[in-house]
């Protein structure tokens, strides 16, 4: 049986530090699924087709990666598409505080569903998306951030 890995987030944008998780967990994992949910709660910075279509790009040459987008419970969507584990990051403590619960949660809803937490590498801990939006916002340089450019502000709609 094929080792899948689910690796859900926002991915508002998909950072470095992402990147650095998917890489590492493709070492860990037969295939891994980049799967950008839709939070009704939350207003997206750039729409998820375009996130999808950036993110694919950096993996067009890694067949064991690939990018979806899905609605509803993570938990469910890793059902749906055979993932047995979720692949998540964690920067620091406060993202361990805040992503136990939330694991709880998934393996309540789906009993075979095993969440592996990996360390985002020390020079990738200290940006988070949101810090890049805002910089992005406002006209600042994100290159450094970010494995691919961001359109212009004035182009994401």
């Amino acid at each position: 049986m094929a080792r899948i890995a689910l690796f859900p987030g926002s991915f508002d944008p998909f950072t470095n530090g992402h990147l650095d998780i998917v890489r590492r967990g493709a070492a860990l994992f037969d295939k891994v699924i980049i799967a950008i949910g839709t939070n009704s709660s939350k207003q997206r910075y750039l729409p998820v087709e375009r996130m999808q279509a950036l993110i694919a790009t950096v993996f067009e040459d890694e067949p064991r990666v690939t990018v979806h987008t899905f609605k509803g419970l993570t938990a469910e969507f890793a059902r749906e598409v055979g993932a047995r584990y979720l692949l998540r990051g964690l920067r620091n403590s406060l993202d361990f505080e805040y992503e136990m619960p939330i694991a709880y949660g998934n393996q309540h809803v789906n009993t075979e569903l095993e969440t592996v937490f990996l360390l985002t590498s020390p020079t990738l801990g200290a940006v988070s998306s949101t810090i890049i939006r805002d910089i992005h916002r406002y006209g600042g340089n994100v290159d450094a951030f970010l494995p691919f450019v961001l359109p212009p502000v004035a182009e994401l709609g």
